[in-house]
């Protein structure tokens, strides 16, 4: 049975800290976002200099973006189809899924070895602990200590080993700790070295100049009419206009499809190449919008 206390429980707000790699994580319902941020974390951090976020109502709407504008926060928005422009604040939330679910692999609620039963959002206060007093590989120190000059004091560190009688529950709780932190700090290392071999054996830096045909992934065409399994891969060949970093490019859309975001990450294009006239006279170019495919009864 789960608790009442975290019947309207649905998510968890994760707030990562760019400088020092610090986060928060805060159970919540998935409306309340915006509200916590206020309540809860400007309080303890101050105003933000910055915030990168998706685009969702909850960060786009005329009152929060006013609001931000008289404290001088700018507010930042991941690029259309591309979460890794957050990309910090996505890995964060990979390793959280991972940690809870390396737990509470077959529900909200999992049991400890003594029986004690405990749901998902107790194991967030542990979590946050092991990460922040954990050394990330990009700083060669704790969040803690980038933060504030000292790692806080654990369970561990501070355990009486004198008490005769130790409450049950106390000592459940006690066990729950210790545990969650140690397989927390494991799984994080073994992520992290993984993680970055994935990375430097795929990863290459794209080489795209303005005024470069390219072709754009059809993969979040969904407003266009048709078959969907027979629908072209990549549409194209677009110029393109500018460049955005290193990590978005924004092309010069056909007037069928002027509506949609102009700006795609690099990973949804890919070079042009076009054919040679003479050898192949008769290969039909990849139109530049998916045309409809008419079916029976429509």
């Amino acid at each position: 049975m789960i608790d009442t206390r975290f019947s309207l429980v649905n998510a968890c707000l994760v707030i990562v800290d760019r400088f020092s790699k610090n986060q928060i994580f805060l159970p919540c319902h998935k409306d309340d976002t915006a509200l916590l941020i206020w309540n809860r974390v400007i309080s303890w951090t101050g105003i933000f200099t910055n915030i990168i976020s998706d685009i969702d109502p909850k960060f786009t709407s005329a009152l929060w973006t006013n609001i931000h504008q008289l404290f001088g926060t700018k507010l930042s928005f991941a690029t259309a189809y591309h979460p890794q422009t957050d990309g910090l604040a996505e890995r964060m939330i990979q390793t959280l899924e991972d940690m809870v679910r390396r737990i509470c692999a077959y529900g909200l609620e999992f049991k400890d070895c003594d029986g004690f039963t405990h749901h998902w959002c107790t194991l967030l206060p542990a979590l946050e602990l092991a990460y922040k007093t954990s050394i990330h590989a990009s700083t060669n120190q704790t969040p803690a200590i980038l933060e504030k000059g000292w790692n806080p004091k654990l369970p561990q560190d501070s355990l009486r080993k004198d008490l005769v009688e130790i409450h049950p529950t106390a000592a459940s709780f006690k066990g729950m700790l210790d545990k969650t932190r140690k397989n927390a700090i494991r799984f994080m290392e073994d992520y992290f070295a993984y993680a970055k071999d994935k990375w430097d054996k795929s990863y290459a830096t794209p080489d795209f100049k303005v005024g470069d045909l390219v072709l754009v992934s059809t993969t979040n065409f969904n407003n266009i009419k048709g078959c969907e399994k027979l629908k072209y891969s990549f549409a194209g060949p677009f110029v393109i206009k500018a460049l955005h970093g290193e990590n978005a490019v924004e092309v010069e859309l056909s007037e069928e499809i002027s509506n949609k975001h102009p700006t795609f990450p690099v990973s949804l294009i890919k070079p042009y190449k076009s054919s040679d006239a003479e050898k192949f006279p008769l290969r039909n170019k990849i139109p530049q919008v998916i045309p409809p495919i008419e079916t029976s009864g429509t």
